[in-house]
């Protein structure tokens, strides 16, 4: 179909479906880190609009939450399991420079090229670094399932009670993940989380589980950037703080996430049947997403990145319009802009979100180990196990004891593991020798 053709409702229709498509996984990310979710929305559609106009509106991509930085937001926003509405704005500054980071590499990709900058960041240190950001997040996937409550003393009947509920949630996401058809296979997320949500208020109305409605009691209609509060006593959109060790924790993220931007972009490209690295160009793409991110942070979003759920319904529809994705964007806008919708969302009790989080986190890490298994590295070279091992190691052990304390005068920094596998990974990658170790013998 031509960008110049006139749409019809049936194009109005696809956008929705794209809309439904980007949801569930757009609005999770926020929900699992203490953002707003209306804020997700707003700003992913304000976002996907940017990423048009930087890449000459020839792209049909939407840019939704990204889950590559669910662990770091969230030991900022969520350091015990609670949220810490003060520590928003510090995951907000270190959003912001995940962005320029994004517009340093669309930087270097416009100098230099995109095939310079893959060779520092290989499938041998990106994959393990994924893996680091899924496992990472297993703790807190458990202890939503439970409802944060002590495994201590045993289980006890609440928690029998929670469990329960999150397996019936992470059932009913694996059985849409593999057996649903069409439409349904593309939010198994959504329907998911419908479900579950479901439940809770049929046991609710018997008196079983407890269900909080107060969010949506106390939800403005319209949220009004700045001045309307959620039940969190956060503004819709807040002035964001930059702590470095808020910003080391966060924004080394976007070296992996590049890698991430840079198939996607290829996907994309190949459903369409265009190569859009060479036209508009990495460089421009980046440019997008990184704006985007930045544009994200300031307002009090997640970071964004490309969306595999709408290259999906791209290849499903063969329609390839980049304008039915703008047309989900504004929709996306429109709708974050309604602050009871931000409010139901924010009802979803503890169980639910954990049993789609037992799911999400462990298809992050089994993402990790596919992109090490597709690069058909050679595991019997001691350079390959020496840096997926340190990175693995480094990233998980300092995971573990809450990162490394770095005091430098009077101002105390904390350094996440992540931050340190990133940086041992592409350090290892650029130091040790390439040649197989047979061919020293």
């Amino acid at each position: 179909m031509s960008n110049n053709a006139k749409l019809t409702t049936r194009d109005y229709l696809l956008s929705i479906q794209h809309l439904f498509a980007m949801f569930g996984a757009t609005v999770l990310v926020p929900l699992l880190t203490g953002l707003n979710p209306s804020l997700a929305l707003f700003s992913a559609g304000v976002g996907t609009l940017i990423f048009h106009c930087c890449t000459k509106f020839k792209v049909p991509v939407f840019l939704g939450s990204s889950f590559a930085f669910l662990a770091a937001v969230t030991a900022i926003i969520r350091p015990e399991g609670t949220v810490i509405p003060e520590n928003v704005p510090l995951a907000q500054g270190g959003i912001i420079f995940a962005g320029l980071v994004y517009l340093i590499f669309a930087f270097i990709a416009y100098r230099i090229g995109a095939e310079k900058i893959k060779k520092i960041f290989p499938p041998v240190v990106t994959g393990p670094v994924i893996v680091v950001i899924g496992i990472n997040l297993a703790g807190t996937a458990i202890n939503d399932a439970t409802g944060n409550l002590s495994l201590a003393d045993g289980v006890t009947p609440d928690i029998a009670l929670n469990l329960g509920i999150a397996i019936f949630t992470l059932f009913v996401v694996i059985l849409c993940s593999i057996f649903a058809h069409g439409f349904f296979k593309l939010v198994p997320i959504l329907i998911g989380i419908s479900a579950g949500y479901l439940l809770c208020i049929i046991l609710g109305a018997f008196g079983i589980f407890h269900m909080d409605y107060s969010a949506i009691v106390s939800a403005a209609w319209i949220n009004i950037p700045f001045v309307t509060k959620d039940l969190n006593n956060v503004p819709f959109m807040s002035v964001p703080q930059f702590s470095l060790g808020a910003i080391l924790s966060i924004a080394p993220i976007a070296c992996v996430t590049f890698m991430e931007h840079i198939g996607d972009i290829t996907t994309n490209g190949t459903v369409v049947g265009k190569d859009f690295l060479k036209d508009p160009g990495l460089h421009r793409t980046l440019m997008g997403d990184g704006l985007a991110t930045l544009l994200a942070g300031f307002m009090g979003g997640p970071a964004n990145t490309t969306y595999a759920e709408n290259t999906g319904v791209l290849a499903t529809t063969k329609n390839y319009n980049p304008k039915l994705l703008r047309i989900t964007a504004v929709f996306a806008v429109i709708l974050g802009l309604f602050g009871k919708v931000g409010a139901i969302l924010q009802t979803i009790p503890g169980p639910v979100k954990g049993g789609v989080e037992i799911m999400l986190f462990g298809m992050i890490a089994a993402v990790g180990i596919r992109s090490l298994a597709e690069s058909n590295l050679d595991f019997t070279h001691s350079r390959n196990l020496s840096i997926v091992g340190l990175i693995l190691v480094f990233g998980l052990g300092f995971a573990q004891v809450g990162g490394l304390n770095v005091t430098i005068g009077t101002i105390t920094l904390n350094i996440s593991g992540l931050f340190i596998a990133v940086i041992i990974g592409v350090f290892m990658n650029l130091i040790l020798p390439e040649t197989p170790d047979t061919a020293r013998d």
